[in-house]
């Protein structure tokens, strides 16, 4: 089994992350931490395979503590879990020697696709053994995800265009509503005309 220490500020966030890595096969949780100063002591007490790392904690940034983190288990790996998307937290991680990037909020599906693809690396290369090039290759490569397939009519395009709609408008809208405001200029990048009113139907999200 591969040993999984969780790291967030956010007890109840923590505790759907430790849920959704016991659904995992291979995978157990052998410890959480919720600030840096634990996490670093978690971290030598319980030398973990892997850990699931926020960035945001109280007393210091997980990329900031990463340093000591490797220090206290030399054998952990790290997949960064965050919110934060600034390209220069991306940079950190990666130069911080973190084995996958998470974007917050995220499916049971999303994280179980990159830890069966930690899980697979491992065994592809164990310990003691000469990889060949494919087999190194296959260790540095990305998880191959597998996009849900949209509604019949519903393009990837228009989904985002609703998306943001919804955002922008920050309240509940009918679908007529919804599809009006899509429709109108400056709405939203790509709008070019709007819609003639309809009876409101059902009220989104």
């Amino acid at each position: 089994m591969i040993r999984v220490l969780v790291v967030d500020d956010d007890y109840m966030v923590a505790k759907i992350h430790e849920g959704f890595v016991r659904r995992c096969e291979g995978f157990e949780v052998v410890g959480v931490a919720h600030d840096a100063s634990t996490a670093v002591d978690e971290a030598r007490r319980l030398q973990p395979d892997l850990v699931l790392l926020d960035v945001f904690l109280p007393g210091a940034s997980g990329l900031e503590i990463l340093a000591d983190m490797r220090a206290a288990a030399p054998e952990m790996d790290v997949i960064v879990v965050t919110a934060a998307r600034e390209a220069e937290t991306v940079r950190r991680a990666v130069r911080g020697g973190a084995v996958q990037y998470l974007m917050k909020p995220f499916t049971f599906a999303d994280l179980n696709d990159r830890l069966q693809h930690y899980r697979q690396t491992l065994r592809a290369v164990p310990p003691g053994a000469t990889p060949e090039q494919t087999e190194v290759d296959r260790l540095f490569s990305a998880p191959k995800l597998v996009s849900a397939a949209l509604p019949k009519g519903l393009s990837a395009e228009t989904l985002r265009l609703v998306g943001q709609v919804l955002d922008d408008a920050g309240t509940d809208l009918s679908a007529a509503e919804a599809a009006e405001l899509a429709g109108s200029p400056g709405s939203a990048p790509g709008a070019t005309s709007s819609t003639s009113p309809r009876p409101a139907g059902p009220r989104c999200g």
